[in-house]
């Protein structure tokens, strides 16, 4: 079974499936590697609109990483080589140059919400639950999602939602900011679309011109803040309370 399912939709828009619902749609190294060739293909292919992040099943957008197999790796160099990379394929994303959305089918959390951010509209299932949580394991965000939050929301809404390391409800999210637009369970996935398609109703041309002058201040120093942030949270994983913390989780 395909980790990834990439598929064309009408007018341009890509949808970029996470396909592994009996571990939460969680991330390991194949889904990076595939998320890096996704990417090449968007930079490439003056054609595309939109891309598109979902979550396969009802149950959960992303868990975030795969803990059974990051949860081996003890020391800050082991971390750092797999939370830089992921890192980095989220300063790439959310440099494309075409408008991004997260499609929140079910809970979004960890780096699962980490990967929302890094999108440009994050519509939400109402009712699911979104969060931070990476502080209840004794870590920061791995993947640069504070120096993307920080970004994108005001600065003490954005540290609320980091250090608070809540799971928000969908409609709490919607009111900090963090979510662009809540659907029902009924119709979700149609009722997202049409939100997709009314709001890229402009031609490639003028979505690629906007997306441009965010992505110009961007790239002013977001990358280094980003493996910064990566960097701090490799130095937290290979002390003793996030290792136990784990262990915890792992055996509840």
């Amino acid at each position: 079974m395909e980790k990834v399912v990439i598929t064309e939709k009408k007018d341009g828009i890509f949808e970029v499936k996470l396909n592994r619902p009996d571990i939460r749609n969680a991330i390991d190294e194949d889904v990076m590697d595939q998320f890096k060739q996704f990417m090449t293909f968007v930079k490439s292919n003056k054609h595309v609109k939109a891309a598109v992040i979902i979550g396969e099943g009802q149950q959960a957008f992303c868990s975030g990483g795969d803990l059974s197999v990051f949860h081996q790796l003890k020391t800050k160099d082991e971390a750092y080589k797999m939370l830089s990379k992921m890192g980095t394929i989220l300063y790439e994303w959310m440099m494309l140059p075409v408008p991004t959305f997260a499609v929140l089918n079910g809970t979004a959390v960890g780096g699962g919400c980490e990967i929302a951010t890094a999108c440009d509209f994050r519509i939400a299932k109402k009712g699911i639950k979104i969060g931070f949580i990476q502080g209840t394991l004794a870590i920061t965000t791995g993947w640069g999602g504070a120096s993307m939050l920080l970004k994108k929301l005001p600065y003490d809404k954005a540290l609320t939602m980091l250090m608070s390391a809540k799971r928000y409800s969908s409609e709490e999210a919607f009111e900090l900011g963090f979510v662009s637009k809540i659907v029902a369970e009924n119709n979700f996935y149609q009722e997202s679309y049409q939100y997709i398609r009314e709001t890229i109703r402009s031609n490639k041309e003028v979505l690629r011109a906007y997306k441009q002058i965010k992505i110009s201040e961007w790239e002013k120093g977001l990358k280094q803040k980003m493996m910064q942030e990566i960097d701090r949270c490799a130095e937290l994983w290979e002390k003793e309370e996030h290792l136990q913390a784990v262990k915890q989780f792992l055996n509840s």
